[in-house]
């Protein structure tokens, strides 16, 4: 049930099994003098997460903290129920996501206008987090793990409430969504992987995305630890979500007028991306459908985005 792979000393990794799927959410755990897990997935992902901890002898009563990087309900859905049985532990968060976890009723609601009908389907029971067990960081904010000091930094473009992590240990950034999706041949079934953004609605920000890829660049890490899914070179990661945010942005630029829709986006995203994988060499026929919800949810947030950067003044 809890596949868990050991990353390097005192860190694992697990499949969350986001929405049932395999290869679509991982979650990191380090087992060292502090135990600390990133990301909680969805309240579906909670008994995933339970035996994944087992498998490494632990119980969410052994957690320290508990790190989110943002609170998109396939990252941190599940915190209120994980906080239930984990009483003891603290939960990090950026100072935007914050609220949202002790008071999840607008983060609900914003959900349901992107879901609809799907939201509890795909995400469960969605509980509070008591204020008690919250702590904020802000930007170059540091956290004590007892064997290593980690830092956190503001990482806009995907969401104005999400940070990184930066553990200068392993030369690593666990980026969330930061830096766009690792999409690997569990979840696709292709025989190649490769990183493209996530666009989804409703903070999406190119020039955002740039200054975080610059921020983080800066750091030079080895190696990136994406939520979806698992460890990038670095410089695979930066590479990918610079490259599809320029191809998302330039593509919506030119296919947007007062009428378009996000299900005319969508169909123009399946072509750029079934090219762009061309381009690159994957010749054999592909089904972009196989990336699922994705699509829909990047086409929706690039019709958001395009539809507020005319208002803008």
């Amino acid at each position: 049930m809890a596949a868990v792979r050991k990353l390097s000393e005192n860190l694992f990794m697990f499949d969350l099994f986001e929405q049932g799927l395999r290869g679509r959410s991982s979650a990191y755990v380090y087992t060292g003098a502090r135990k600390v897990l990133v990301e909680t997935g969805s309240t579906p992902c909670h008994p995933y997460l339970v035996a994944a901890l087992k498998t490494l002898g632990l119980t969410p009563a052994d957690l320290d903290y508990v790190v989110v990087t943002h609170v998109h309900l396939d990252h941190a859905g599940g915190a209120g129920v994980l906080a239930g049985v984990a009483p003891q532990a603290t939960f990090v968060a950026h100072p935007r996501a914050a609220r949202h976890l002790i008071d999840p009723t607008k983060l609900i609601a914003g959900a349901k206008a992107v879901y609809g009908d799907d939201l509890e389907r795909f995400f469960g029971q969605i509980l509070p987090v008591p204020e008690r067990q919250v702590l904020i960081r802000e930007d170059g904010d540091t956290l004590d793990f007892g064997d290593r000091v980690v830092t956190f930094y503001d990482t806009p473009g995907h969401a104005k409430h999400h940070f990184s992590m930066h553990d200068p240990v392993l030369s690593a950034v666990f980026s969330g969504d930061a830096l766009g999706v690792r999409y690997v041949a569990e979840f696709t079934g292709w025989p190649f992987e490769f990183v493209l953004p996530s666009t989804s609605p409703s903070d999406f920000d190119p020039k955002a995305v740039e200054k975080t890829v610059d921020k983080l660049r800066a750091l030079a890490p080895s190696v990136v630890y994406h939520t979806h899914f698992g460890p990038s070179p670095a410089e695979t990661a930066f590479a990918g979500t610079l490259e599809g945010v320029r191809m998302f942005t330039l593509l919506a630029d030119n296919a947007y007028s007062a009428d378009t829709t996000w299900e005319q986006l969508a169909a123009a995203l399946e072509q750029r991306i079934a090219a762009w994988l061309r381009e690159n060499g994957h010749v054999e026929p592909l089904d972009i459908a196989d990336l699922g919800v994705d699509i829909e949810l990047d086409a929706k947030g690039l019709l958001y985005y395009e539809q507020h950067a005319r208002t803008r003044p």
